[in-house]
């Protein structure tokens, strides 16, 4: 049976064509992890995992980008906007200043967020030792019996958006790779079912 939660992604994908419902259901369920983004959906997540605190460098530099935009550039500006629709009078009819307070709430909001995940996540940089086995930050082909080949980099949760070749640190299937080699099969159980991949290349960014 499959989860309420998944129904509409899984609908959505077959009418855009993306594969067999196994296949998309199999990547949905490796690829969410539990801890939601503030900004995000729920129904993006599964319950009950724990979130791993690592980030690869290019992560922490999208974070720390994103950060920098909200407070230099976003903040400033909703703020004046908030100001100037203030000083308009009325504020019970005036949409400009709802919509706008409530932006900043949101901006104010996510800011405090990611200096909480810039300082309490630990960038994982790339070492030789890593070389051979999956480890945190490897890009990871793997290929079933069906031919069927799948390519992406396990990350941190908080580098998930935005992106479509990640995969959590945290997801099934991530858990399933870790340490394994080329050539090795891992066993990545579902809900519905298990799927059986075989690992066919292992790289990292350097």
């Amino acid at each position: 049976m499959i989860a309420p939660v998944f129904r509409p992604l899984i609908a959505s994908k077959i009418q855009k064509g993306d594969g067999h419902p196994d296949h998309i259901l199999c990547k949905l369920y490796a690829r969410f992890t539990s801890v939601p983004h503030p900004d995000e959906d729920i129904s993006r997540h599964l319950p009950g995992y724990m979130k791993t605190l690592l980030i690869t460098p290019e992560g922490l530099e999208k974070l720390k980008a994103e950060l920098d935009h909200l407070w230099r550039v976003e903040r400033p500006d909703t703020t004046q906007k908030v100001s100037w629709a203030a000083s308009l009078g009325d504020r019970s009819e005036n949409a400009d200043y709802h919509y706008n307070k409530k932006r900043l709430r949101e901006i104010d909001k996510r800011i405090l967020y990611l200096r909480k995940c810039i300082d309490e996540l630990k960038v994982v940089h790339y070492s030789p030792f890593q070389e051979g086995k999956v480890m945190f930050g490897a890009w990871v082909e793997i290929e079933n019996d069906k031919g069927l080949k799948n390519r992406f980099r396990i990350v941190g949760g908080e580098e998930l958006i935005g992106v479509k070749d990640c995969i959590s640190m945290d997801s099934p299937m991530a858990q399933a790779l870790i340490k394994k080699e080329v050539g090795d099969e891992v066993m990545v159980k579902t809900p519905t079912r298990n799927f059986v991949w075989r690992i066919v290349k292992i790289e990292y960014q350097k």
